[in-house]
């Protein structure tokens, strides 16, 4: 199971537990793709911080294959467009 879906399965066992917020605030940026304040992860007891950081590590890879996948679609385009190729 992807940290994404660990997190969600965590918010929804323990809503009232502070730990589901910041991780809820930061599933948010990360989708949104605004600034999140890191000092929310300080407090966190280590097993959220854990699940907080494979959020972080997922995200990461995600965009590493989506920015490989964008290239891949532009360079298709761009042959496509070209005239004698």
């Amino acid at each position: 199971m992807n940290a994404i879906k660990k997190a969600a399965k965590f918010v929804y066992k323990n809503p009232q537990n502070p730990g589901a917020k910041v991780l809820t605030d930061l599933a948010v940026a990360i989708e949104t793709n605004t600034p999140y304040s890191l000092s929310q992860l300080y407090d966190l007891d280590r097993d959220v911080f854990d699940l907080a950081i494979g959020m972080l590590k997922d995200w990461r890879i995600d965009r590493h294959y989506l920015s490989k996948l964008r290239m891949l679609e532009i360079g298709e385009i761009e042959s496509q467009q070209s005239p004698g190729v």
